[in-house]
């Protein structure tokens, strides 16, 4: 079973319940979130000195990690649409 990225979490405060419902409705979302802790973690290691890299491939990763941020995003904001009460629906 996939989570939802602590990061994610942290990154969308307020939006847990959205993204848990991506996580349970989207493969889609859980590849972008898949791939998001897999750039996250190469950037740490990368930050610590646990792994060697030259200063443009560390530029490259967080450009990368910060698109599928991008995406995400979407998907958060449009998943938070569905879960909101319709404006002047009818009770």
């Amino acid at each position: 079973m996939s989570h939802v990225s602590r990061d994610l979490l942290l990154e969308f405060a307020g939006d847990a319940d959205v993204l848990r419902k991506l996580k349970t409705e989207s493969p889609h979302f859980l590849r972008l979130n898949r791939s998001y802790d897999e750039l996250a973690a190469q950037i740490q290691h990368i930050e610590a000195g646990a792994d060697a890299a030259s200063d443009s491939r560390l530029e490259t990763l967080k450009k990368q990690r910060l698109a599928l941020l991008d995406e995400i995003a979407v998907m958060v904001g449009k998943a938070r649409e569905t879960l909101q009460p319709q404006a002047g629906a009818a009770v």
